[in-house]
């Protein structure tokens, strides 16, 4: 039939699952072709599959070629398949219209004009170059081993280059028996509250604000969450002691989000003074602690006791989401249970990327990466924080010191609403205080708005159009 019908059916690198047609009557022929409609019309041979040769089909069928031929030209006739001489049959786009669909419709995602969401990096600065080196060497000089089943608590060379990192970096007392290698800080919390529960602890103290997602991870394991207010001293700490059944702490100290406020030194000492009283346990989320602009950076509350700190590291704001790769930094007395769940989830993470990311680690890329990445995010917030300074002259705006995001108080809900639909009319992507969820009681409106995701080329356009959208809501 066609050229490549020439090759060895058994290097033709396509495999076709076909149900028969094997009513009386209907012949081979006959039964190839229902049975080629029927995986089209159910979706399973979406427009432009390419087909086995008939040789192959024939061979993988147990029938003779003539009848697949047959069928083939059959529903060529019919225009359910299309073909020419020397090329693949694959199946065509008059096909779609018998296709039977039976997918959850869903609106697609919007397509912001301008990404002003906070919590993203900027995806278009990803290192592609120094992420593909690493992981030609790390494929060049990676024993056969590693790429069979590891362990559950992570490649020994990615643990190694991130104790040095986060010791150095971050100022923890880390070493590498004590780090278990995630897909992110989702997978780490949801690992720890399943430990805990299993550890006998009732219930979990978090932060309002927090990410509704994390609120319902730890609520998913059957623990139950007290939320704890937020000031500008961070965790109103001293409420914990007010509950016996409280077993852990969830909390941002370095950089609360969305506010930015900072745990204070006090505060610190109080958190630190009830964990050890009650043998309890802080999770330390450590999400963009790499991205500090003023001030001294602020050591992560692990360094001051390793025994009662569970610190939680990630690659999401420093490379991008996509990368699913994170740290826990644990406890002795938590280290088995977390990894007896670590087995239990998905036995270990992608052995390649952990390769790569302890190759940059090793070179230093990652850490030349990181810091050039700081100098833009900071030129990205003067740039904001100085536009609306200037548009709006006494507008108080929180968070600025750290992070990926700053907030805008407004005075109400509906001055919150009316800003967000401004703002989306000229296609700028934001986030409320009152419709993100991150507050499940009373919740103060504002604006949290991200600096980082948009790309460079497009962010004074992207301030531009915010502040525009904001001048028709404030006058």
């Amino acid at each position: 039939m066609a050229n490549s019908e020439q090759k060895n059916w058994a290097t033709s690198g396509l495999d076709l699952f076909l149900h028969l047609d094997d009513r009386p009557g209907g012949g081979l022929r006959v039964g190839v072709e229902n049975g080629l409609r029927e995986a089209i019309r159910s979706g399973r041979l979406p427009r432009g599959t390419r087909l086995p040769p008939t040789r192959a089909l024939a061979r993988d069928l147990g029938i003779s070629r003539g009848t697949v031929l047959q069928a083939y030209d059959q529903l060529a006739a019919e225009g359910w398949l299309e073909g020419r001489q020397g090329s693949s049959t694959v199946v065509s786009a008059e096909a779609e219209a018998h296709r039977r669909s039976t997918a959850i419709r869903q609106p697609p995602p919007v397509r912001w004009r301008y990404d002003l969401r906070p919590g993203r990096p900027d995806a278009s600065s990803f290192p592609r170059g120094d992420w593909l080196r690493a992981l030609r060497r790390a494929l060049a000089t990676a024993p056969n081993a590693a790429f069979g089943y590891g362990s559950p608590q992570g490649q020994l060379s990615l643990r190694v280059e991130l104790a040095g990192y986060l010791s150095r970096a971050r100022g923890l007392r880390v070493s590498p028996e004590s780090v278990v290698v995630t897909a992110g800080f989702t997978q780490g919390l949801g690992l720890v509250a399943r430990s805990l529960a299993a550890m006998g602890v009732g219930a979990v103290a978090m932060e309002e604000p927090s990410m509704p997602l994390h609120r319902s991870i730890v609520r998913a394991t059957g623990l139950t969450v007290v939320l704890m207010g937020v000031d500008g001293d961070g965790m109103q700490v001293e409420a914990l002691g007010r509950s016996q059944e409280i077993g852990a702490a969830v909390l941002t100290p370095n950089r609360q989000h969305p506010t930015g406020v900072t745990l204070s030194a006090t505060r610190r000492a109080q958190l630190l003074g009830w964990a050890r009283r009650q043998e309890a346990l802080i999770v330390e989320d450590d999400y963009d602690g790499e991205f500090r602009y003023e001030g001294h950076p602020i050591g992560p509350l692990q360094g001051l006791d390793p025994d009662l700190v569970v610190y939680a590291g990630t690659v999401s704001k420093t490379l991008a989401p996509g990368v699913r790769l994170g740290w826990l930094v644990l406890p002795e007395r938590l280290r088995q249970h977390v990894l007896r769940e670590k087995e239990l989830a998905d036995w270990q993470s992608s052995t390649l990327e952990q390769l790569a990311l302890a190759e940059m680690l090793h070179a230093s890329v990652y850490d030349r990466h990181v810091r050039r990445m700081r100098l833009r995010y900071r030129r990205r917030r003067d740039i904001l924080v100085n536009a609306l300074a200037e548009a709006f002259p006494g507008t108080q705006v929180m968070g600025i010191e750290a992070g990926l995001n700053v907030v805008i108080p407004l005075p109400d809900s509906a001055t919150e609403a009316r800003a967000l639909a401004a703002a989306g009319a000229v296609g700028v992507g934001l986030e409320g205080l009152v419709e993100s969820g991150l507050y499940e009681r009373q919740a103060p409106a504002g604006l949290v708005v991200g600096y980082a995701a948009a790309p460079e080329h497009s962010f004074v356009g992207a301030v531009e159009a915010l502040v525009s959208a904001l001048h028709s809501v404030r006058g």
